[in-house]
């Protein structure tokens, strides 16, 4: 048997276990392969590492161990070191190959809801999130110099510091200030759920469209507000869908991955946790 998972803190919320199990389920896996669950925080990454086995073919990972995996890879791809952060890790070998598939997910999140080239941009929030929103903008196409809006401003060097290394050009300022930067195209709020929803009247007003990454409770005071206003909103389930799709091809080495598959089964759970 084949063992993947994913690992955070805390990560009793995760949707990972739902969409990669329902893509062993369509890819006629399921009785090769496994996908768990692990609560893991930043020193524990380490050891978890020590104590696998042969068996283990990847692992998905989330907050707080991104920057934790990516010191802790054997090797490295170019985008993950780019971004500062590996989510997956893939067993090559005798070693594991950290990669970065946010990146992939925000794009083709994007592209499928139409917007696939925004020439301006504004984040809010200045995390990890953040630095795979520049990435994907930069892959998006040629995209003005980004606004990024930071709770704390001293806070911001790892942003920062992945701008410089993706070659994009970056504006640190205070989320205080946000309605002097919504004249552009795409708003992206890499907040955690429920930090965005005092801003909604200032996003849904200022015309631009909105990647929200929140995914659960769903749709946010913000996303509603600016749907309303006949702008296109896209959510974070389908960023947390497509990278989870680029985790399983890379996990099993299949190009073909049942996205819709997928999408069904963590649609079916989320309107199941939200009827609780």
């Amino acid at each position: 048997m084949r063992r993947a998972a994913v690992l955070g803190s805390p990560v009793s919320h995760s949707l990972s276990p739902v969409l990669h199990t329902a893509a062993y389920e369509e890819m006629g896996l399921a009785d090769r392969w496994s996908y768990g669950m692990h609560e893991c925080g930043e020193e524990g990454l380490g050891p978890f590492l020590a104590g696998l086995g042969g068996e283990w073919a990847g692992l998905s990972l989330t907050m707080p161990l991104k920057r934790r995996a990516l010191e802790l890879s054997d090797t490295v791809d170019d985008l993950a070191v780019r971004v500062g952060g590996v989510n997956t890790m893939v067993r090559r070998g005798g070693g594991w190959t950290g990669s970065n598939t946010d990146v992939e997910g925000i794009v083709v999140a994007l592209t499928e809801a139409g917007i696939g080239s925004p020439r301006s941009a504004t984040v809010l929030g200045a995390g990890a999130t953040a630095a795979s929103v520049l990435a994907a903008l930069r892959e998006l196409g040629p995209v003005a110099p980004v606004t990024v809006l930071a709770r704390d401003t001293g806070r911001t060097g790892e942003v920062a510091a992945a701008a410089r290394r993706l070659g994009s050009v970056l504006e640190i300022v205070p989320l205080a200030e946000l309605e002097r930067h919504l004249d552009v195209d795409l708003v992206v709020s890499s907040l955690p759920s429920g930090a965005a929803d005092r801003h909604a009247d200032a996003l849904a007003e200022c015309g631009a469209d909105l990647f929200d990454v929140v995914y659960s409770p769903w749709p946010t005071p913000a996303a509603e507000a600016v749907a309303a206003r006949g702008r296109r909103v896209v959510g974070g389930f389908p960023m947390l869908l497509h990278q989870a799709a680029a985790q399983v091809r890379l996990m099993t080495g299949t190009e073909e991955v049942p996205v819709e598959a997928m999408r069904a089964a963590g649609e079916a759970e989320l309107a199941r946790r939200s009827a609780r």
